[in-house]
């Protein structure tokens, strides 16, 4: 489906929703509001329109180097797929290479495709994960997810403070002494 048919239709269907909530959809602040909710949905989810692989591999190279690599502190923001409000923290990821690395960049627009899709953390840290396992063949990979989610803290039991942490992992950190080692390189107690 075409940009433009997707919009229109997004549009027409929030100017439906905010006639089911009970507002008036000519008041002024709400005229455009259908326009403005269907782009920004566009955006949001514009992960679907992306190949994840084809990003890692575009800028894939022959490279010696098999230690730890760890890029932390990735900022993200997603949609959660049950309620449609945002979750928001950080990513942090580590794989040892084995003949290949990519630019660290990469790594980032990766969490990026994945993070704008409707999601749940946890797939989303097992998708960041499989998808460099898959693309770079390294020795290992591991993907730290903190998070807040707004379905916690603006409705259902509204706990302001919570964070959810997830973790993935394969290859070389299955070994407790390695996740201990990127886990004190991220900051986190082992």
């Amino acid at each position: 489906m075409e940009d433009n048919s997707k919009q229109e239709q997004l549009q027409y269907h929030y100017h439906e929703i905010l006639k089911l909530l009970g507002e008036d959809v000519n008041r002024e602040g709400l005229v455009k509001t259908p326009l403005r909710v269907a782009k920004a949905m566009q955006t949001l989810t514009r992960g679907y329109e992306m190949n994840p692989e084809a990003v890692l591999n575009s800028a894939k190279f022959s490279e010696p180097y098999n230690q730890m690599v760890i890029v932390k502190d990735i900022n993200f923001y997603s949609l959660c797929e049950h309620h449609m409000l945002p979750f928001y923290g950080k990513v942090h990821v580590a794989y040892i290479p084995n003949g290949y690395i990519t630019g660290l960049s990469k790594i980032a627009r990766v969490v990026d495709i994945f993070s704008h899709r409707l999601q749940v953390q946890e797939r989303m840290t097992k998708q960041i994960k499989d998808c460099i396992d898959k693309a770079l063949s390294p020795l290992g990979v591991m993907v730290v997810i903190e998070a807040r989610h707004m379905c916690m803290q603006m409705r259902g039991v509204e706990k302001d403070n919570s964070v959810t942490v997830t973790s993935d992992f394969c290859g070389a950190f299955n070994q407790a002494k390695t996740r201990a080692e990127f886990l004190r390189l991220i900051g986190k107690n082992a």
